[in-house]
């Protein structure tokens, strides 16, 4: 049960029988939904819309599982996908015709060995939903103890090894035809897809998954993750606790129950940048349908369960820490040190000359920064550079394809429920404030290459850019401030800040003499950003709710 693309192409074309009129439905059915957008897609009649996304919908449902993941990716793109298509295509998420139970009940007892009716106190006669590789039965096992009962579609298996090598095989043929530049070739794009694909069908492997990002988050009250029934549960049947949550359909469905869409967005988007830039360990399909609102708060954040497991990636320390450097350094404005990065990374070959790539950085991202960095739109930036891609060096490495898609689609999530919503407005604050408080080893070593130069001088102004991003867009700078000092205090003063205080006594007295310049810029942006004052009053505020 794995992704072999010369294995699978082998053994489908020894049976021409099963591809070739594969191969010929496929084509026909998209070569139609083709002339339908082209012929009716800028009409402004409501109904023709209507029912184009309807013939969307209906196409890549028949079509099957590897067209359906397609579209589920396609409905978290706004920013794509005309608005009065998205509903409909929200609907592949969790919607979706269900197979037939008697079907579903007949492989959940071969798999458990053993009828429904005596593993569960009660079994439902109908699906609560259904999705692309199964669907899910609300049941309850004692008491008053619900569980989610994933049961996967019959033959499924067979269903993907055949259609990915077709799709493989029509990606690769028409690539060179296609209205696209991806940096790499479409075929590694459908190799990684496919990849995910195959570990997705394996619910063993999605338990282990769960187990594994419960884990990180236990001690998060924020996030929840429903717990794996491991007795109930086989390569095709996964048994879960069942969460109670309210779908991320839309804005007003979480306002009508009482759930502020902003909090949902921060505890998503800072979870989102914690798996990635903290754990190595990320959610790669964070649609609607994976993700739910639940009641409650902790502080700003709001409540979120995630669901459905089978599509998960890491990222290498190497390459994290990396991603961690290229943000601080565009928040400092380095761009020498941000190809560098991408050099790293692999986005830009190891042996290219960064001189000429230097001013096309800084011409992309240091556009967007200086006019705001709370405007900066990662989708956007996206786009700028697969135009670039064109004229310059650039290309997207194969092992980065999940990585984009789950940004891309937690910032399309994040709009559809806040259009003024910008990523990078809770993702730079959230890299600063760890930057400036973690004592982890990795972010001790990039603070020391961020804040000072290769002759060791402190550069305040780095320091200042990075206080600014904290404080910027917060209601209550004061209040942020207040943990940021004491965190910074301790790290400066215990035994993981020996080098930073090393550092900084060398960079303040230089040649035997002190450095009164820098002194007094530094004690300057102390003053200017822990305005004592100002601190004092919100502690004050803090500790008498009556102070005014």
């Amino acid at each position: 049960m794995d992704y072999n693309f010369k294995r699978d192409l082998a053994w489908l074309i020894l049976r021409p029988w099963i591809w070739l009129p594969r191969l010929l439905y496929i084509i026909f059915s998209l070569l139609s939904l083709a002339i339908s957008l082209l012929i009716q897609g800028s009409s402004k009649s409501i109904d023709i819309q209507k029912k184009l996304a309807k013939k969307i919908f209906n196409t890549l449902t028949d079509l099957g599982p590897c067209f359906i993941k397609v579209g589920q990716a396609l409905s978290t793109r706004p920013d794509l996908v005309r608005r009065d298509w998205l509903e409909e295509l929200t609907n592949l998420q969790d919607n979706l015709p269900p197979f037939e139970h008697d079907e579903a009940v007949r492989i959940l007892n071969n798999e458990l060995g053993e009828n429904a009716e005596n593993l569960f106190e009660y079994f439902p006669e109908e699906p609560i939903a259904s999705a692309s590789l199964g669907q899910v039965y609300k049941a309850r096992l004692y008491g008053n103890y619900y569980v989610a009962v994933k049961v996967q579609r019959p033959n499924l298996n067979f269903i993907i090894r055949r259609d990915l090598v077709l799709v493989k095989f029509l990606g690769v043929l028409s690539s060179p035809i296609l209205p696209l530049n991806l940096g790499v070739g479409l075929g590694e794009i459908i190799d990684e897809f496919g990849k995910s694909l195959f570990e997705e069908i394996d619910y063993k492997k999605e338990a282990t998954n769960a187990k594994r990002f419960a884990k990180l988050f236990e001690d998060n009250p924020t996030v929840t993750v429903p717990t794996v029934e491991d007795k109930l549960s086989t390569h095709k049947i996964l048994t879960t606790s069942w969460i109670d949550g309210i779908k991320l359909s839309n804005e007003e469905n979480l306002i009508k129950n009482k759930i502020d869409p902003s909090s949902i967005i921060k505890t998503g988007v800072i979870s989102g940048i914690r798996q990635l830039l903290e754990f190595g360990y990320f959610h790669a399909d964070p649609h609607p349908g994976n993700m739910f609102a639940l009641k409650g708060s902790t502080g700003d954040l709001g409540h979120l369960a995630y669901v459905d497991f089978g599509m998960m990636d890491s990222i290498s320390d190497e390459d994290r820490i990396t991603l961690t450097k290229a943000i601080v350094n565009l928040i400092n404005g380095d761009f020498n040190s941000v190809a560098n990065n991408f050099q790293h990374l692999g986005f830009l070959n190891s042996t290219q000359n960064l001189e000429p790539i230097v001013p096309v950085l800084k011409e992309v991202l240091g556009g967007a920064i200086e006019k705001d960095v709370f405007t900066f739109n990662f989708k956007e930036i996206t786009d700028k550079f697969s135009q670039l891609m064109y004229d310059y060096p650039f290309r997207v490495p194969a092992r980065f394809a999940l990585i984009i898609r789950a940004v891309i689609s937690q910032e399309g999530l994040a709009i559809k429920l806040d259009p003024k919503f910008q990523i990078v407005s809770l993702a730079y604050p959230y890299v600063a404030k760890r930057l400036l408080t973690s004592d982890e080893t990795e972010m001790l070593e990039i603070l020391l290459q961020v804040l000072f130069d290769k002759e060791g001088s402190l550069m305040v102004d780095r320091l200042e850019n990075l206080f600014d991003v904290l404080i910027e867009d917060s209601e209550s700078p004061s209040e942020e401030l207040i943990p940021l000092a004491k965190a910074s205090l301790k790290l400066l003063l215990g035994s993981k800040g020996s080098q930073i205080r090393k550092n900084l006594l060398m960079s303040l007295i230089k040649n035997d003499e002190i450095n009164i310049q820098e002194i007094k810029e530094l004690i300057k942006l102390i003053k200017k950003t822990f305005n004592p004052q100002k601190i004092g009053s919100t502690i004050i505020r803090k500790l008498n709710p009556l102070y005014a």
